[in-house]
């Protein structure tokens, strides 16, 4: 059973490498797509995690669902290893426990649903599989759960090609909360749907976690949605976290250069006074060769000899940790 004392999710130095294929008479390459992400996640939080394209995000995420597993670290789930519990062919029943109580919303809503099922079909299959209900428990809960994001009950028989945009998200947020998740994992779940909807969604998201005490690892490159949504900021960058802490002292007062460049990348009307811009020169290096030291150095413009061979270490400063040589407290 779910530990209630323990976080909804902890990881602990999660990595996630890939072995691709270069050729005949090749040896196969190693892309470093994720390297050592830590954090805890308790009830009713939200963790965002940001990032231009590249960084890591989305493998995070998939790994984080359960979709992946990693190549190294913890996950705990309501304080049961999730990697522990995959190994054990056995321990079926912990296994499905834990995959319950973690869900996932994907960005394209029309790319995650069924066109051949109907939206109460959709909606019950979670139950079908996990849970030992009649057809009438199952209907019960599936308008039930209609209900919460907004949709009305004709809705359950109709195909998701008959939704605009907002309202298959809102059936892909039912959907995942239709088992009660401890953690709810959000891939860009609303740069597919317009400016006016993409709020919708959003208090959709913070009265359901209101309600239901779910926690959030919502991902997004979007700094305004972050503002909005979050409790806690992860920046990563080439797969690992280069600034993290709570949403105030990252967005208020990035310390890191890569979070000062993406804070200072976002358009203002009125520039924020005692804000650095920092420019951001070349492109994000390849995870097949990764650079040595600080993974930054190659566009840092504040880069010192030692950030070309030591690798930075997280560390407190300024009440969040920061992955810097020159970063002082």
């Amino acid at each position: 059973m779910p530990d209630e004392a323990a976080p909804a999710m902890q990881a602990e130095g999660l990595t996630r490498h890939y072995r691709v294929s270069r050729g005949w008479l090749r040896p196969p390459a190693l892309v470093r797509a994720l390297n050592g992400v830590s954090f805890t996640l308790p009830m009713r939080r939200t963790l965002a995690v940001v990032g231009e394209s590249g960084c890591g995000k989305s493998t995070l995420a998939r790994v984080l669902a359960l979709i992946e597993p990693p190549t190294a670290g913890a996950l705990r789930i309501d304080g049961s290893d999730m990697s522990t519990a995959d190994r054990r062919v056995t321990d079926d029943a912990t296994r499905r426990l834990l995959r319950r109580r973690v869900q996932m919303v994907f960005q394209n809503p029309f790319a995650s649903l069924n066109p051949r099922k109907t939206i109460a079909a959709a909606l019950a299959e979670p139950l079908v599989i996990h849970l030992p209900l009649s057809a009438a428990q199952r209907t019960d809960h599936v308008l039930a759960m209609l209900q919460r994001v907004g949709l009305r009950p004709e809705h359950a028989q109709r195909y998701p090609h008959m939704f605009s945009g907002g309202q298959r998200q809102r059936v892909a947020i039912a959907r995942a909360m239709m088992l009660g998740p401890a953690t709810v994992v959000a891939d860009e779940p609303t740069s597919a749907l317009d400016v006016s909807i993409q709020a919708q969604i959003l208090n959709l998201f913070m009265d359901l976690q209101e309600e239901l005490g779910t926690a959030y690892v919502f991902i997004s490159h979007n700094l305004a949605v972050v503002q909005h949504v979050a409790h806690e900021v992860l920046v990563m960058y080439l797969g690992a976290a280069v600034e993290q802490g709570p949403k105030d002292a990252v967005l208020g007062r990035p310390l890191h250069p890569y979070t000062q460049a993406l804070l200072g990348a976002v358009p203002q009307l009125h520039p924020v006074a005692g804000r650095t811009r920092v420019p951001l020169h070349g492109e994000l290096p390849s995870p097949l060769a990764p650079p040595a030291g600080c993974s930054f150095h190659t566009r840092c413009p504040w880069v010192q000899p030692r950030c070309r061979s030591e690798a930075p270490a997280l560390r407190s400063i300024g009440g969040r940790l920061v992955a810097c040589h020159v970063v002082q407290g």
